[in-house]
Formats: C-alpha cells, sequence, structure tokens
C-alpha cells in the first residue's frame, strides 16, 4: 500500500504520466489531507484541472493528521530540517506503515 504524495497526483494529470494513474485504481492506497491543500489549493487551476483532481481525491483514502504524525512530524522537522508538508507526509507514511510514492526523492532521501 503507498501513500501517494502531491506530486504524483499533479503529474497523473498529464496525458504523458497516465501510467501513474494506476496507482488510484489498483490497490487500496491513500493520501494526506496535507497532499489534498497543496494540489487543490494551487490558484491557478483550470475548471477541468480542478474536477481532475477533485475525481482523483475521492479514489483515495485520505488520511487526517492525527496527534501520532504531528508528534513524528516534529521529530523529522527537527532532525532532517524538512518543510511543514513534507514532514507530515513523511510521518503520515511512517504512522501508517505506507510506502511513499513520490518523484521528489531528494527531500525524502534520509528518512527510511
Amino acid at each position: 500500500m503507498f501513500l501517494i504524495d502531491s506530486n504524483i497526483i499533479i503529474y497523473s494529470a498529464l496525458s504523458e504520466n497516465d501510467f501513474l494513474r494506476k496507482y488510484f485504481y489498483e490497490q487500496k492506497n491513500f493520501v494526506s489531507v496535507i497532499s489534498e491543500i497543496e494540489v487543490l489549493g494551487y490558484s491557478k487551476l483550470s475548471a477541468s484541472e480542478k474536477n481532475y483532481f477533485y475525481a482523483c481525491f475521492e479514489l483515495l483514502h485520505k488520511i487526517r493528521i492525527e496527534d501520532s504524525i504531528i508528534q513524528k512530524s516534529i521529530q523529522l522537522k527537527q532532525a532532517f530540517k524538512l518543510s511543514l508538508g513534507d514532514s507530515i507526509i513523511a510521518s503520515t507514511a511512517l504512522i501508517h506503515n505506507l510506502t511513499l510514492l513520490t518523484r521528489n526523492t531528494e527531500d525524502f532521501k534520509s528518512i527510511d
């Protein structure tokens, strides 16, 4: 099972990356509410992009930010100087024992 990072959802909207869409259907995969905010919070989305992204988030199981994720995020942010979003995403994957599916491996390289 995967935790789908924001960039996977964004890249999946491009026709050359349509192979990424299988992760929304094939397994019971998850997304952090942080990714939902990051993707849908972009101010320049077209109507069709909004519709596509809303549909993606309907297919994935959303994980809310619970206290254990907050505590782990604090530890990761201090230890690895991650951004707030990345620390919450990484913590969510760790707490829920999920593999993080991301194209941004550089930001997470220090975390198992």
